[in-house]
């Protein structure tokens, strides 16, 4: 997990109970998987005695980070910033504890809190005098967004943001005896601007510490999917498919990513490895990875939930655990499927399963090919065989009062949906 640390990191971290913190961007309400690698490494921490600060980036928020991006952001308003520290301490407390009485609880803060104090004079009297132009166009990020590769150039704006990050570090040093900052290796220009900063402002000596940024085996970027990023929130991103992004990973990611975010032990992961490389068809390095992750950011019964639902389309599943699915769970595991629209009324009064399947619908092209898959069991309605083709469903046999699930052989699916 580490890609990188100044020089004093690990003496001072066995020295003596060290606070360190990491930055949060509140652009939204929920954090997405990649903000994961950065929370593991604050529970590893306060895991081990020492102290986390999770700094939610109000103000920096406002202003827009120029490190792996090619333009500006957009700027948020304090109530939108107020709602979104809210929801993200709300997720952060099933990480990290910042409940307990002990020396190292974790705590939350807002660099919008003090930044909104500065006044322009003060910060460039108080901040800027002690960081030459010169340090500061020597920071990778930077040099990208002015080499002429990108077309947007780098506002003042942007350009003095190692300073505003510098603050924060340098206002934690000073107000909660903050010795570490941490975060994504395309930090390390903004934290060692902070360290800097607190050397030649006060004398003092602080640490910085990066992980790697995460990527997939393919080159590709972690934590996204077709349909965007994959969200802490259950609302935003269903717990059964949040699985199943854990579930689909690669041999290699799953090996990577297993390390870095689960609290299993060494010698158990080496042992998960081994098997898993042995018989590879068993994928148990993704089912312990996708277990271990689900139980963490939702709950057990959230992973049983979704491990139930997986079987329902992928095993054999029964019309019970098709009814105990929750909606969103169940839009989830058929998304894709061909969808039919009908009329509640032909429910209410009752429909023959040719007429609906073969007349109302296209499921079947024809009621004679409807006909000898029924005579061959190859029909299902919610998970149960049809016997005869004179049977019919009515307004009891929908899901959640809506849905019909319909099954053709082994793997054909399809959705009749009453409205």
């Amino acid at each position: 997990m580490i890609h990188d640390m100044m020089p004093g990191t690990e003496e001072q971290l066995e020295k003596e109970m060290t606070t360190a913190y990491v930055g949060i961007d509140p652009t939204a309400d929920s954090l997405h998987i990649g903000h994961l690698v950065g929370v593991m490494m604050l529970k590893h921490f306060q895991v081990a005695g020492h102290k986390p600060i999770v700094l939610v980036g109000g103000a920096t928020g406002m202003i827009g980070d120029p490190s792996g991006k090619s333009q500006e952001r957009n700027l948020l308003d304090e109530e939108t910033l107020r709602h979104n520290q809210n929801c993200l301490k709300e997720q952060l407390a099933k990480f990290l504890d910042f409940s307990t009485e002990a020396e190292n609880g974790a705590e939350m803060v807002n660099n919008y809190d003090w930044m909104k104090e500065f006044s322009f004079l003060e910060f460039i009297r108080d901040i800027g005098k002690h960081i030459t132009v010169n340090y500061m166009m020597s920071k990778d990020s930077v040099k990208k967004r002015l080499d002429g590769s990108s077309k947007s150039g780098l506002s003042f704006t942007e350009f003095t943001y190692q300073l505003v990050q510098g603050t924060d570090f340098l206002h934690l040093y000073e107000t909660k005896n903050c010795k570490l900052q941490m975060g994504g290796s395309d930090q390390w220009g903004n934290i060692t601007t902070g360290t800097e900063l607190i050397r030649r402002k006060l004398g003092g000596e602080a640490f910085a510490l990066t992980c790697p940024l995460i990527t997939k085996a393919d080159g590709k970027k972690f934590g996204k999917t077709e349909s965007g990023n994959v969200w802490l929130d259950p609302k935003r991103t269903s717990p059964y498919k949040f699985y199943q992004f854990w579930l689909n990973t690669s041999d290699e990611d799953a090996e990577r990513y297993i390390k870095i975010f689960t609290l299993l032990p060494k010698e158990e992961i080496e042992k998960l490895v081994a098997e898993h490389q042995e018989a590879p068809h068993t994928r148990i390095l993704q089912k312990t990875l996708a277990k271990e992750v689900t139980c963490m950011v939702h709950s057990e019964a959230d992973y049983d939930a979704a491990v139930e639902a997986s079987q329902i389309l992928f095993g054999k599943g029964t019309e019970e655990q098709l009814r105990k699915l929750d909606e969103d769970t169940f839009l989830s595991v058929f998304e894709g499927v061909p969808q039919f629209p009908v009329d509640r009324k032909l429910f209410d009064e009752g429909v023959g399963v040719i007429d609906l399947l073969a007349e109302h619908t296209q499921v079947f092209p024809s009621k004679g090919e409807l006909r000898r898959t029924i005579k061959g069991g190859g029909l299902s309605i919610n998970k149960s065989k049809v016997a005869a083709d004179d049977a019919t469903v009515d307004a009891a046999s929908l899901i959640g009062e809506k849905y019909l699930l319909v099954q053709k052989g082994k793997k054909n699916y399809f959705l009749i949906i009453a409205g």
